[in-house]
């Protein structure tokens, strides 16, 4: 079984090495790396290059943002599986990919997804925040549930015949992909518990309240158009859900 994973750089010296090393210590042999630029212009592409013997294919140009480079980077992959992992993240051990590929082997799952923490962004060892997911069950979506983004993998074939990341919906992006695959197409979903990813705190969507009313109605729609029942109840719910997470529960 062959994994790809895609990451997406925009300006993004600061901890791209972290991130990349975190791939190259993966002890899972069948590994594809694909990086996405969107023609930075600080020191990303240098510090791309330096690594340009181990990553697999590197495109840098003009794009529409985040998910328009992720579908770029999806749509050049080779695996069998597809994943990302953000320039500002990095695997929590060597054994990550090595673990999807056998918890997928065994259950022959079309999508899979793990736990995450938020970490500071200088100390990476302190948890801020603990993702703890669990095994999904058809409806979960209608009470506020989600698994972690970053943890996100799924058979390539999937992107071919359901699509991939929509452009239209801001932050929701992401969350409407997972709606899609995992509620309305019911696709066969496993849950991997273990730490998979540690994602340095921050993001545009919670920077301020007008960032922060703008994803509300981004989700809204993500929900409505994959056939949730109760989108507004499902969307108080859903940071409500997330209150264990900061409490360590």
């Amino acid at each position: 079984m062959k994994i790809s994973i895609v990451t997406v750089t925009f300006n993004a010296e600061s901890f791209l090495r972290d991130c990349i090393s975190s791939v190259m210590q993966q002890s899972y042999p069948n590994l594809e790396y694909i990086i996405v630029d969107g023609r930075s212009t600080d020191n990303t592409i240098n510090i791309i290059k330096s690594y340009e013997h181990q990553i697999n294919r590197f495109l840098s140009e003009s794009d529409q943002g985040m998910y328009d480079a992720l579908n770029k980077g999806i749509n050049m992959a080779t695996g069998d599986i597809v994943g990302l992992l953000n320039a500002d993240d990095f695997f929590a051990s060597p054994d990550v990919v090595s673990s999807i590929a056998e918890k997928i082997s065994k259950t022959d799952a079309d999508v899979l997804y793990g736990d995450l923490w938020y970490v500071d962004q200088q100390n990476t060892d302190r948890p801020l925040r603990k993702w703890r997911s669990k095994p999904y069950k058809h409806g979960m979506f209608q009470w506020g549930w989600m698994p972690a983004h970053p943890t996100f993998y799924a058979k390539r074939e999937l992107f071919e015949k359901y699509g991939n990341y929509r452009l239209d919906l801001g932050s929701a992006c992401d969350y409407e992909l997972m709606i899609r695959f995992m509620h309305k197409y019911k696709l066969k979903s496993v849950y991997l518990p273990k730490l998979m990813v540690k994602m340095r705190a921050g993001g545009m969507s919670n920077s301020s309240l007008e960032n922060r009313r703008k994803a509300n109605e981004a989700d809204l729609k993500a929900m409505k158009i994959n056939g949730i029942k109760f989108p507004r109840l499902a969307a108080f719910l859903k940071p409500v859900r997330k209150i264990p997470q900061f409490l360590g529960i």
